[in-house]
Formats: C-alpha cells, sequence, structure tokens
C-alpha cells in the first residue's frame, strides 16, 4: 500500500496556489487540473491538491497533521524548506538528520504542515 493522493484546505485559493507553484517548480509535481474549489498537482505516483472545504466552513490545520515529501536528496530537502519561507510559509523546524531520515519542517500560508525528508 502506497499514498494516493492528500488534499489540504485554504482559505485563499489564489494565495495557495500562486504559493504551491511556485514551490513545485523544480520537481516532478505539475498543476493538472484547476476549479472554483480544487487545484491539483500530479506526478506519476502521487496527486496533491488544496480545496475549499466542501462544507463551507473555514479550512483550519489539524494539531499533529503534516504531509510528507520524500524528495530524495538532502540538497532537495534544503532547497524547498528554504523556498518555503521564501513564499510567506513558516518554519517548524531547520534541516537536519532525525533518525533514519533527513528531514525539514514547514507550514504553508494556510498553516498546514508539511514535511521534505529524504
Amino acid at each position: 500500500m502506497k499514498l494516493d493522493y492528500c488534499v489540504l484546505g485554504t482559505n485563499n485559493m489564489e494565495a495557495s496556489i500562486k504559493f504551491y507553484d511556485s514551490l513545485f517548480e523544480q520537481t516532478e509535481l505539475n498543476q493538472v487540473l484547476s476549479t472554483e474549489r480544487m487545484t491539483f498537482w500530479q506526478c506519476e505516483d502521487f496527486a496533491f491538491a488544496i480545496a475549499i472545504p466542501f462544507n463551507e466552513e473555514p479550512a483550519s490545520n489539524g494539531n499533529g497533521t503534516m504531509i510528507g515529501f520524500n524528495v530524495g536528496s538532502s540538497e532537495e530537502v534544503k532547497r524547498l524548506h528554504k523556498k518555503v519561507i521564501e513564499l510567506g510559509g513558516t518554519c517548524e523546524g531547520e534541516p537536519s538528520q532525525r533518525g533514519p531520515k533527513f528531514s525539514a519542517y514547514a507550514r504553508d500560508l494556510d498553516k498546514n504542515k508539511i514535511v521534505f525528508s529524504v
């Protein structure tokens, strides 16, 4: 079994699209579909989306909830973490070795926690 897709909520679709388009521009994830409510990025084995919640309540992040991206190298972990900060996201943990993984933690514009690791 493997992760098929992940959807994170947003309260500002336009800002989130700009954030993730820029974050993913040098990765294998490409924007493949955008509607008023959802935008999707996809690669061969995985899809990622941002969405305005279906129930029309404000999007919120879950305490302890995060999505991890395996990015293939420690250099890419560092690059993507730095990119999140440049795009207005926040640091939740500088790039470093954590147990068996080299990883870095950040939050996007809606405070969703994302991790890059190898």
